[in-house]
Parts: structure tokens; sequence; C-alpha cells
């Protein structure tokens, strides 16, 4: 679905996946070389020099070696792993991959990403499932939302340069961790 820049991990960024047909997304955290890598054929932006990404999936065509698919089949200790399978001249492999690297491979080749469904299970979470349906989607106030979410629509605002909103959402942010905070420090006074 895209690339933003991390909540839980500062300096780096987080790429989302969605499983369609359940609306399943799945976060994964990847460094600043990976996001750029990814960011940039979503983006269809064309560099001076083939990126390492790039570099691979020409050894790929020059060789003969189809990317058939991506496999993210492991989640442990925080990161994902990732299996390619590739086919030269009738031989199929499978290689150990960094997800990030795996899922930059495959939107340049236009291989599949696929995922088990324990890894699904253990890392996903559902969009608003009314929104996913077609139907009308559910509604928050802004008050409502957690911080993180808060600070990404700061964020796009400020992308956007609609700074009113922007400011708008800030106050909100504010208030709510100005709000924690007194909570914290009421209940280390008890």
């Amino acid at each position: 679905m895209g690339i933003s820049r991390s909540q839980v991990a500062a300096g780096a960024y987080a790429l989302l996946l969605e499983e369609p047909e359940s609306a399943r997304r799945i976060p994964i955290v990847v460094g600043v070389a990976e996001a750029q890598s990814i960011a940039v054929k979503l983006e269809n932006v064309v560099t001076p020099r083939p990126l390492t990404h790039d570099l691979l999936t020409s050894v790929f065509h020059a060789f003969g070696i189809e990317l058939e698919s991506v496999l993210i089949d492991h989640f442990a200790d925080g990161i994902f792993s990732s299996t390619l399978h590739l086919r030269q001249d009738g031989i199929e492999t499978d290689l150990d991959a960094r997800t990030s690297d795996a899922v930059a491979l495959a939107l340049r080749t236009g291989a599949p990403i696929y995922t088990t469904a324990e890894v699904l299970e253990r890392t996903s979470y559902r969009r608003d499932p009314e929104a996913a349906s077609g139907g009308k989607p559910r509604t928050l106030a802004l008050e409502d939302l957690p911080v993180d979410r808060l600070q990404r629509r700061l964020e796009h605002y400020v992308e956007r340069e609609q700074y009113e909103r922007a400011a708008e959402i800030q106050k909100i942010i504010q208030s709510k961790t100005n709000s924690s905070k007194g909570a914290e420090e009421s209940a280390g006074n008890s």
C-alpha cells in the first residue's frame, strides 16, 4: 500500500502491505535505504543510476532468472523473514531474503507477494470492515483517534501544506499528551 515514517522505530519507515480479500494489513518496519528503493518504484521515479534492487533485477533478466514469488514466511522477535522463489531454465531455487529486499524485488519484477496464515494472524490488523465492503465508513471524531494516527494525519496535512488542519490536529495531540502526562504524574504521587 505504501511507505510512511515509522511511529515505532526512530529513523525507520513502515511498509504497509494489504491482503485484499480480508482487508488485513501487515505493517513492516524497514530501513531508510530499503524504504527509498520501495518508494522510488511505487512512485515510478527514474533514478540517474540504478539502485541495488534495480541492478539485481537487471542481473535476473540478463541470466534468464525469474522471480516467481515472494513468501513472507516467518516472524520472530519483531523481524519478518522471506523466501524468494526463483526459476532459471526449469530449475527452481528458494533463497532466504530480508522482507524489505524481497518486496523491493517483487515490485520491480511483478512477482506476487504471499504470506502464511500464521504470519498473517500474528502480525496483521483489519481495516474498518464497513469501508472495505463499500458501505458508509465509520467516522470517528479526531479527539477519539489514538496519538499515533493523529501524528500520521498531522504529517499528511503538513506535506500537503494544509497548515490550518495541521494546527488543529497538533492542538489535539498536545491536549492528549498533556492529559496523559498529568494522569501519570497524579498516579505517581498517589
